[in-house]
């Protein structure tokens, strides 16, 4: 049995871009979709970012912020045969190919959740805390963040001693890797080897195995094995279960949209995988293995929650969260709250569903309510703006402080959104090249704010 070390779980949010729009980008998502082309207001979705950050602050938790990502994306532009100045490189793309110069604008980089996956020092066999950036090589406009992310990820956890940095796996579908987004971890405590929960949508070298009809199956779990050896996980701690494929071609593009983790509590829709008592068996298996004890499963039923109203209002897109005071705490006899978008309370089935959960007997115990509205409109809830991120005390010292959420910061930053950052953006907008100059201006500001150092490829 591992020994148990003081820990917490932070939560680092990505900062919305000052290009946020609504591109429609997402094949298979189905609020990305039916947004598509609407104005978007990009001040408003930062800041109603920073208020949750601020909240989860405020509560006493740990909480970060990721840079967004430079936008739009002239490195690949470039690639693709656009030439010239800066600005020629944007009124050629919107003059010839207009669907891709918004892919090379895509917001989606706020999406954190898709950012990486993180296994605690605890759990890997050198004793560091390991980051693989995800490929995202499902969706073009996706794919083009993970060095960016990898440079953003080493500039906010820059300890070598302390932080192990892995490259994206290879860009091939086969071994396509969307993050955190359909990882989860479980433990008693934070500060203890825990199990991890991989989730997949297909095997990509057996084109015999089960998988979805409709919509991309965007993680593999050849992905997913080779993030656990990279961050040398034991087999005995790491469980493989495959999404239910009617979910994914019911617009549950992600994990992190039909079921959610904290500590030993897993969350999920009656639907969200394709056996849910093995996942179960395997899960407990794996926690008694490791010494954790028992977990508790939370199991919403298909005839209180569908998987369309679970789509709707990104009830499982929530953040499970320990309550500051509980974060080391044996989380058997801990309290934890959910942090749901105001969609859930606009859902006359899901808002039902809350009131007789908190009501029970279990881990739940109270609802977060945020307005997100921006960041719901484009596909993404409270779950995709965040990636967790378990620190012992050593690796909270090490963690760049600059990114570290305070009053101070949330302040500066507000004030940055303020300046750098429009009311309006619509499709058309992205043919301006003084979005560009605009957006080069805020985020060459943003990392001198967060200590970064020179991360974009415009200050390189």
């Amino acid at each position: 049995m591992s020994t148990s070390i003081a820990a917490c779980e932070a939560n680092f949010d990505g900062l919305v871009g000052p290009t946020h729009n609504y591109g429609g980008l997402s094949y298979g998502n189905v609020a990305s979709s039916s947004n598509s082309a609407r104005p978007s207001n990009p001040k408003q979705a930062a800041q109603q970012g920073l208020q949750k950050m601020k909240a989860l602050h405020d509560m006493g938790m740990i909480q970060g912020v990721l840079a967004p990502q430079s936008r739009p994306d002239l490195h690949t532009l470039r690639r693709l045969g656009f030439t010239g100045s800066d600005c020629q490189v944007i009124e050629q793309a919107a003059k010839k190919d207009s669907a891709l110069l918004a892919s090379c604008y895509s917001a989606s980089s706020m999406w954190t959740a898709n950012a990486a996956t993180v296994s605690p020092s605890a759990d890997c066999s050198d004793g560091r805390l390991h980051f693989t950036p995800a490929n995202l090589v499902n969706r073009f406009h996706r794919s083009i963040e993970h060095e960016t992310t990898g440079r953003i990820l080493q500039a906010t956890f820059a300890n070598e001693d302390r932080f192990a940095h892995h490259q994206a796996l290879p860009s091939s579908d086969h071994f396509g890797d969307e993050g955190a987004a359909n990882h989860t971890r479980f433990c008693q405590n934070y500060g203890k080897a825990g199990v991890e929960f991989f989730v997949y949508g297909q095997h990509a070298f057996n084109g015999q195995a089960t998988k979805p009809a409709k919509y991309p199956a965007r993680q593999s779990l050849e992905a997913s094995q080779a993030v656990a050896r990279l961050h040398g996980l034991k087999d005995e701690q790491v469980v493989f279960a495959q999404q239910n494929p009617a979910v994914i071609d019911a617009g549950v593009f992600h994990n992190d949209v039909i079921a959610v983790g904290n500590g030993n509590v897993s969350f999920y829709h009656q639907h969200a995988f394709l056996n849910s008592q093995q996942v179960n068996d395997q899960l407990q298996q794996a926690m008694s293995n490791m010494g954790n004890g028992q977990m508790y499963f939370i199991e919403v039923p298909a005839d209180q929650v569908s998987v369309q109203d679970a789509v709707n209002s990104y009830l499982f897109n929530s953040q499970l969260i320990s309550l500051p005071q509980l974060n080391d705490t044996t989380m058997s006899n801990g309290r934890m709250g959910i942090v749901v978008p105001q969609e859930c309370r606009e859902n006359a089935n899901v808002s039902a569903y809350l009131d007789q959960l908190i009501a029970g007997d279990n881990a739940i115990a109270e609802i977060l309510v945020f307005d997100l509205k921006q960041s719901m409109s484009n596909g993404g809830g409270p779950a995709c703006l965040r990636l967790r991120v378990v620190l012992n005390e050593a690796e909270q010292a090490a963690v760049n402080p600059a990114c570290i959420i305070n009053n101070s910061l949330f302040e500066r930053l507000m004030g940055w959104t303020e300046k750098h950052y429009r009311d309006t953006l619509s499709e058309a907008d992205l043919a301006d090249p003084q979005l560009l100059i605009e957006s080069h201006s805020a985020l060459d500001e943003l990392t001198q704010i967060l200590r970064l150092g020179n991360v974009y490829d415009f200050q390189r």
